[in-house]
Parts: C-alpha cells; sequence; structure tokens
C-alpha cells in the first residue's frame, strides 16, 4: 500500500511531525510518497519517492492521500487526485477543520483503522466551469465558485439562467455557487445555509446584495448555471476556490457538477451535526 503525504507547510514543527507519522505508516507496511516541493523544502534525510501532479500519484498507484492542515489543504488536494478515485484523509492542523476530521494526535489511535479501510468514505461533489476553459487547466472546485467585482467600488450586475431560464439580476459584490461541502465556507459567511454533505444541491449565495430582498437559493445539482456580468470596469474576478481569474466582462460563465467525486475518509464515530455544533459553538451558552 502507498500513502500520499501533502502539505502546504514547512517549518520545523511540520517536519517532526511528518518524520514521527511516516515512520508510523512504515510500521504499518505503508510506503509513503512524499508532495515534491515539501520534501525538497524539508530536506528528509530518507529518499522518498514523491509526486508533483496527477499523472505521478496514477503511475505511483497511490491508494490514500494524507493532507495535513486546515480545510484549505484538503480542497487544494482536488487538483492532485482529480478524478483518480483515491481518498482524502484530512488531518486537521489548521483552525476550524470542518473537512479535515482527525485530530493532529487522534490519527495515530485511528491510523490502523484508516490503513485496514475500516472507516467512513464521504462522496463530495464537485463543480465544474463547462465555459469559458480558456487559461484554466483544471477548471473544477470542491468548495464554491464565485464570480465577483474587480478594481471598483461600484457594484456589478450578474444576470442569472437556470438550465436557459432567466432566474434574476443580482445587483451587488457578486455571487457565490457552492457545494454541500462549501456550505460552511464563503458562502456560510455571506449568509447561505449549511447542507449536510450527502444532500445533492448547489446554493446560489448574492456577496452583499443592494436588494435585502434577494435571498440565498438552493437548487437540484443537475442544473446548468449561467452568468453574464456587467460592470463600470472591463474585467471581473471568478475564482475557483482559491485559484482566481480576470475574466473580461463579455465572456459569459457557465457551470455544471462535475463527472466525478471527491472521497474524504471520517472516522466511524464522527457526525456532521456534532461537528458544526462544535465548530460554530451552538449551545455553548449557559442558559443551555
Amino acid at each position: 500500500m502507498k500513502a500520499a503525504i501533502y502539505t502546504q507547510k514547512n517549518d520545523l514543527d511540520t517536519f517532526l511531525y511528518l518524520s514521527k507519522f511516516v515512520s508510523e505508516l512504515e510500521k504499518r507496511g505503508v510506503q509513503a510518497v512524499l508532495f515534491e516541493e515539501m520534501a525538497n523544502a524539508m530536506q528528509f534525510s530518507k529518499i522518498f519517492e514523491t509526486f508533483s501532479n496527477k499523472d505521478d500519484l496514477k503511475e505511483k498507484k497511490v491508494d490514500l492521500f494524507f493532507t495535513f492542515g486546515g480545510d484549505g489543504t484538503i480542497v487544494n488536494s482536488l487538483l492532485y487526485v482529480q478524478d483518480l478515485e483515491i481518498p482524502v484523509v484530512g488531518v486537521n492542523t489548521g483552525r476550524l477543520g470542518f473537512l479535515a476530521s482527525f485530530s493532529r494526535e487522534g490519527v495515530f489511535f485511528e491510523l490502523d483503522d484508516i490503513v485496514k479501510g475500516d472507516v467512513k468514505i464521504s462522496k463530495r461533489s464537485v463543480i465544474e466551469v463547462v465555459a469559458p476553459k480558456e487559461g484554466m487547466l483544471f477548471p473544477y472546485a470542491l468548495n464554491d465558485i464565485s464570480v465577483s467585482r474587480k478594481e471598483t467600488t461600484a457594484m456589478i450586475t450578474v444576470d442569472s439562467y437556470i438550465n436557459g431560464e432567466f432566474l434574476n439580476i443580482f445587483w451587488g459584490d457578486g455571487v457565490i455557487i457552492s457545494t454541500p461541502t462549501g456550505s460552511t465556507a464563503y458562502s456560510l459567511s455571506c449568509g447561505g445555509p449549511i447542507i449536510t454533505p450527502n444532500n445533492e444541491n448547489f446554493v446560489i449565495t448574492p456577496i452583499a446584495p443592494h436588494n435585502l430582498n434577494v435571498r440565498p437559493l438552493i437548487v437540484n445539482d443537475d442544473v446548468e448555471i449561467r452568468f453574464k456580468v456587467k460592470s463600470r470596469v472591463p474585467q471581473y474576478s471568478l475564482s475557483l476556490d482559491s485559484r482566481l481569474f480576470h475574466m473580461d466582462t463579455d465572456v459569459e460563465v457557465i457551470l455544471r457538477k462535475a463527472d466525478f467525486q471527491i472521497s474524504l475518509i471520517h472516522p466511524n464515530n464522527l457526525s456532521f451535526y456534532e461537528t458544526i455544533r462544535q465548530k460554530l459553538l451552538w449551545g455553548n451558552d449557559k442558559r443551555n
């Protein structure tokens, strides 16, 4: 068995922690394949196989993909795992951690179950940018895709269509299209609803709408969504998770659900409701 090791950190504490983690994998007969940029920065004394892209993971026949960081690290793993169906194990060394469900120390107690496959697997939908394709080597997002203003303090207007039918003109800073996974990210901070991961929906959430009666909308994820932007400046911003593109205003955006999913591994005793209750501090009131 092979396990990819991925993190965006390269400090001494992370190096010492990963050295211990890799050693524990080897005790269980699991070979570590390190993220190339990380391996070069940390200069491990032992020579490991490395990966830098999807093809490397496929060629080396990786079975598990471990991420160490916050939810953003898991979201970035999509760039490498893509449609290979390699389960992702998120170890939370960041802050909030909705997706990274294994704690920094707790993962060592769960490692035997992870290696044996005695865990929960949560399938997560992905959004695809159908158009435009120019300049996008990887037109997919796990959390959300947003259309927003660029280099202007003025509002933009976003004409929106669902399966070709006119929906609304959003006046404001822009619009977010979120998966259930991304419903606890940017969309939530803009007033969008929390959606349980097994739902087959998208959320359309306006960003700072000028009309207060414009509210977030939940739609089935089998629809095609199209946006047309008008702005006082000739460009707008299009973000796919953390990747940002600048688009001319005459370029329309068409979105749909991708034809593949990402598999996230969770402990057997994990509850989504308990997770949001803890992370959002629900019930932490002396009156309860």
